[in-house]
């Protein structure tokens, strides 16, 4: 654990971990509660991350044909009607507009006017108002696949929020995809997938278990869910992002047509993916500590923070000439195709200048002072370990090391999270310790991650999500068929499924 100080994280993770997270969102700055209750506002270090995300995974998105779009944030209520069983998955969390118009209310006060002749409901996701689209779009074989991607924020009316991991706004992807034929569709659902664990675990550093939802847990109106998976450091999981094989359902519903080679008309395939914000509260909790964010470097805004250091009396213009030629010679490196950022802070604030950046999560901390260029060295901190382990480094070996240090650090943040989700993933058969594991691990204390045998009945998933507020997170790809008993009934079962609390 570490230090503690009067700059660390108050409460700790061990003391109350949702505190703590709250805590350190504010103290790297990242984002606050807007007026607006359950919305946030992201400040300029979070949307710097959220900008290095969107412009990674856009080019990977791309990179696989994919072309990016934009369509209306307000979607009419007939289009939701269209598909039953998706527009009773939303209801509950949509923000309805009824209303076009404000006036006087006769009372100093304002009130709706103009009422709307259909309601508009504030997008909550979009595969209805884009499937209008592409039924306009889409006439015979040789206009699929429509592959499109819209970038945007969406409204889901939580009743409980927490920043960047659950909010009534939030910013997104959506993917959106029609296909002339059910294995396209399908092979579509399974490459986006593969983007978003390629991303995920490469960029945030966050390992991944992937698989199929069960039934009661697939995306509304869906045939089969896929998703990624990962640990917190409490133990509980978090789904990182999700593709969906829509099969023809939302086709029917907005009229999707096209005509094939032989001239016979028949409805496309759709499928949709999307991953959001969510992302950056998954990176925060699987990766800081108590003295605030860790930023795995492929992400960071910042990658080397130098803290020129100098007394009065001493000559500043010698000290910060030495800065910014060190700041140039570091962003001629590159850094998997990205240009390495360097900032220089000589604020003169003292020792809170330092944890400011601890605190925001910047990978490498460089001070210099006239003994480092006297003895043509700097003074490093690596943030993914403690601050006692600054060391002293020849300056041009730093420089030519930089590259290096930064992909080692982000190797050693991912084996740490690999490290913490083996020693907290168990198999368990018997029902009794399955239920003692979970049943011991109330309020901040939340178990582990727990492979088990499953029947396959929704009746027996409920009981597990009812009594232990436990659910199936996933059914793993690489999950093995294996005869077993169910934990809840002891009927047969033919495969373990992931358990486990989550947000």
């Amino acid at each position: 654990m570490a230090k503690k100080n009067k700059s660390a994280i108050s409460p700790t993770r061990e003391q109350d971990y949702s505190g703590w997270y709250q805590e350190v969102v504010k103290a790297s700055d990242m984002a606050e509660n807007s007026p607006v209750r359950g919305c946030m506002v992201i400040k300029p270090w979070g949307y710097a991350i959220w900008e290095n995300i969107m412009h990674q995974m856009d080019v990977m998105f791309k990179e696989t044909g994919v072309k990016n779009a934009y369509f209306p944030l307000f979607i009419p209520l007939s289009y939701l009607e269209k598909e039953a069983e998706h527009v009773e998955g939303f209801a509950k969390e949509c923000a309805v507009v009824t209303h076009h118009r404000l006036e006087k209310d006769g009372k100093g006060g304002l009130k709706p006017a103009g009422k709307l002749v259909e309601p508009l409901i504030v997008r909550p996701t979009s595969e209805t108002i884009i499937g209008e689209s592409m039924a306009r779009w889409t006439s015979s074989y040789r206009d699929l696949p429509l592959l499109l991607n819209q970038w945007a924020n969406v409204v889901r009316w939580e009743m409980r929020t927490r920043m960047f991991l659950r909010t009534s706004e939030f910013l997104w992807q959506e993917g959106h995809t029609a296909h002339a034929t059910q294995m396209e569709a399908q092979d579509r659902t399974m490459l986006m997938l593969d983007v978003y664990t390629k991303f995920v675990e490469n960029y945030l550093a966050m390992p991944v278990i992937r698989g199929r939802k069960t039934a009661s847990e697939r995306f509304p109106g869906a045939e089969d869910t896929t998703c990624i998976e990962s640990m917190m450091q409490d133990k509980r999981a978090l789904q990182a992002g999700t593709s969906h094989f829509l099969g023809q359902n939302f086709a029917k519903g907005s009229d999707i047509k096209f005509q094939n080679e032989e001239g016979e008309e028949g409805y496309a395939w759709t499928t949709s993916w999307g991953t959001s914000t969510r992302m950056i509260g998954g990176m925060i909790m699987v990766h800081s500590d108590d003295d605030g964010l860790v930023l795995p470097p492929r992400i960071a805004p910042t990658h080397v923070v130098i803290l020129p250091i100098f007394k009065k009396g001493e000559d500043k213009r010698i000290i910060m000439e030495s800065a910014h030629s060190l700041k140039d010679e570091l962003e001629e490196k590159f850094f998997h195709e990205r240009k390495v950022q360097v900032e220089i802070d000589d604020r003169d604030i003292g020792g809170a200048r330092g944890w400011d950046w601890v605190k925001k999560g910047v990978p490498v901390r460089i001070e210099l002072g006239p003994r480092d260029i006297e003895d043509n060295s700097v003074f490093m901190a690596r943030r993914d370990e403690p601050s006692s382990k600054k060391q002293s480094k020849n300056r041009k070996e730093f420089i030519d090391q930089i590259t290096k240090i930064l992909d080692n650090i982000q190797d050693n943040l991912f084996n740490r999270a690999i490290t913490h989700r083996k020693e907290n993933t168990f198999e368990i058969d018997d029902k009794k310790a399955f239920y003692k594991l979970y049943k011991n691990t109330g309020g901040d204390k939340n178990g582990a991650f727990v492979m088990a045998h499953w029947c396959g009945s929704e009746k027996c998933e409920e009981k597990i999500k009812k009594e232990l507020s436990v659910t199936i997170r996933c059914i793993p790809f690489d999950s093995p068929t294996e005869e077993g008993r169910c934990i809840s009934c002891d009927n047969a079962s033919s495969r373990r499924v992931l358990f486990a609390k989550a947000y």
